[in-house]
């Protein structure tokens, strides 16, 4: 009869030699204040509004989940482009703000917009000292406009 003799605690020690392994190699870190990250085109970081485009149907506002967009507006008359014609109304933005300490970032906002106002844009630095100035408002939400990239051109 022969024994099997074997090592005591061989997966032991073959698990540290391999920690002992990983330990010496360089970390495949970005160090962030020092080095800028380059995001994906077409990655998710603000929200941006184009103001012209939205009519304050406030579908954004009620698919959002977490609540965190307000939206005020009031109707203006237009004058009707014919003598005699029929007064028009046209409804104005007076208020949008998104409060990003509540939004989860999950676009349904962007995805439900029937008139392309609203638009992820690649940005990811905008962190505030104070959790209040994360409500931005229609002018903030409009600069973040300039940072969003042109859309990826349509197969023909």
């Amino acid at each position: 009869m022969s024994k099997d003799i074997s090592f005591p605690f061989l997966g032991l020690f073959k698990g540290m030699g391999l920690t002992f392994k990983t330990m010496i190699k360089k970390a495949p870190v970005t160090m962030y204040p020092q080095e800028q990250e380059i995001p994906v085109p077409r990655a998710r970081g603000v929200i941006s509004l184009d103001t012209e485009a939205c009519t304050v149907c406030m579908l954004c506002a009620r698919e959002c989940p977490d609540w965190c967009i307000y939206i005020e507006g009031h109707k203006e008359a237009q004058v009707p482009d014919k003598p005699g014609g029929r007064v028009k109304t046209k409804s104005e933005l007076d208020r949008f703000d998104i409060d990003y300490s509540l939004c989860m970032y999950c676009g349904i906002c962007v995805e439900v917009c029937p008139f392309d106002a609203l638009f992820w844009s690649p940005e990811y630095e905008y962190s505030e000292p104070k959790i209040a100035d994360l409500l931005h408002n229609k002018e903030k939400l409009g600069e973040w406009l300039e940072t969003v990239p042109e859309p990826p051109a349509l197969e023909s």
